[in-house]
């Protein structure tokens, strides 16, 4: 893997901008603070998850959403109403400032759509006072979603 840097210079893989240690706790109370904010939709909600400075890449190799404001109009763009989605997630890992979240997306079936299961991981840098300062999302859609409901497929 090449290294990457960002917009401004400097690399989130480096760890210089967070705190010695991730404590797995920090990490469990952002995913909360995040599904909050997935669920209002309210700008104050979004912003309080990322630094001024923070990037949010949507796909692996997406160009990022620089900056806060950008974020949240980003995120805005493109959000989804509360009650068409669940969400499951564990921490798997911390390391330095970066956390590795597993997830689980269920979208419900809509009169314009099927319903979508999608896994997810989560890469998130931290900042020292707990605010993302990248975030990086991965998700693949499962193929095999076998109703409306979101029930299991085959395996």
């Amino acid at each position: 893997m090449g290294d990457r840097v960002s917009s401004s210079g400097s690399s989130p893989f480096d760890g210089a901008a967070g705190p010695a240690a991730l404590e797995r706790a920090t990490v469990e109370a952002w995913v909360a603070a995040y599904r909050r904010a997935w669920t209002s939709n309210g700008p104050a909600d979004i912003e309080a998850l990322f630094t001024d400075d923070a990037e949010y890449r949507p796909a692996p190799w997406s160009a990022p959403w620089s900056g806060r404001q950008t974020i949240v109009r980003r995120w805005l763009g493109r959000r989804d109403e509360p009650g068409t989605w669940t969400f499951g997630s564990e921490v798997l890992a911390t390391e330095a400032d970066l956390g590795v979240v597993k997830g689980e997306t269920r979208y419900l079936a809509t009169a314009d759509e099927p319903a979508a299961r999608y896994a997810n991981l989560w890469l998130i840098w931290f900042a020292p006072d707990g605010r993302a300062r990248h975030f990086e999302e991965w998700w693949v859609l499962r193929s095999d979603v076998a109703d409306a409901s979101g029930g299991e497929g085959d395996r």
